[in-house]
């Protein structure tokens, strides 16, 4: 990130901008930075003017407390002000989330592009396992335990338990909990998990609602839902990719969908 700017609540924001063309702000998803979607805003740069950046309590950017979900929406304010004023946004996972709530809050963005929000309507037991996330990660947190509290992410993305004890013993590990509590963050902008409806029926922009054709069908579902619940939705499967999509696969249809 090379490029600094400032939320209403005085929290840095560290940003970077690349390509050129209608701009897009890229929004990154649970245990995840800026630099995470670099390879997309780099897949973008012949069509568009991509902008990856460090949402607040991550890598070079600050944290405010306390956190509320719209202090992030007025982060994103910030963004789009300091790339002149004039993108669209684009959410992965519970970073989608965040983009959608923007949206619904009337953030003055052209068109509004998810990938697999983690909605949990469709799932047997979601709305219960969702609840049991929340008490679970809050307590670990609030007892700075981060690396119970990576573990109860993990789990909950189904990660088998080999991996997550392998996992421990990578050097990533300790990235991952230095990231921990803004998993307390992402949380937040899922709600109790479950399909806001109200909020979406309040989008007033373009959106697409994306999925990866490998990925489970409870995530189709929920994309799918995500792209009837608001007004001017699409939906649309990428055939192959999972909830790790490949930038080359999703870059093109993100670029026609920002073309309009």
């Amino acid at each position: 990130m090379d490029k600094k700017t400032t939320s209403l609540d005085g929290t840095s924001l560290a940003y970077h901008v690349t390509g050129r063309g209608p701009t897009v702000i890229l929004v990154s998803g649970a245990m995840s930075t800026g630099g995470t979607m670099l390879p997309l805003a780099q897949r973008l740069s012949d069509s568009c003017t991509a902008v990856v950046y460090d949402r607040r309590g991550r890598g070079e950017s600050g944290d405010t407390p306390p956190y509320e979900v719209d202090r992030e929406v007025e982060d994103l304010a910030a963004l789009l002000e300091a790339v002149g004023g004039d993108a669209a946004l684009f959410g992965v996972s519970s970073g989608g989330a965040l983009v959608l709530h923007a949206a619904a809050s009337g953030l003055p963005v052209g068109r509004a592009a998810v990938y697999e929000v983690p909605y949990a309507d469709h799932l047997t037991d979601g709305a219960a396992r969702e609840a049991v996330y929340k008490e679970q990660l809050n307590k670990a947190l609030a007892e700075d335990r981060r690396g119970d509290a990576v573990e109860l992410f993990l789990r909950l993305t189904g990660l088998a338990e080999e991996m997550i004890r392998r996992a421990r013993q990578a050097p990533m590990w300790a990235g991952m909990e230095a990231l921990a509590p803004s998993l307390a963050h992402d949380d937040a902008v899922m709600g109790d998990g479950l399909l806001p409806r109200d909020r979406l029926a309040a989008v007033r922009v373009p959106v697409l609602a994306v999925a990866g054709g490998a990925s489970p069908e409870w995530m189709h579902r929920a994309a799918q839902a995500v792209a009837e619940a608001v007004p001017q939705g699409t939906y649309r499967v990428l055939p192959g990719q999972t909830h790790m999509v490949e930038p080359e696969v999703l870059g093109p249809v993100l670029a026609e969908f920002l073309a309009g």
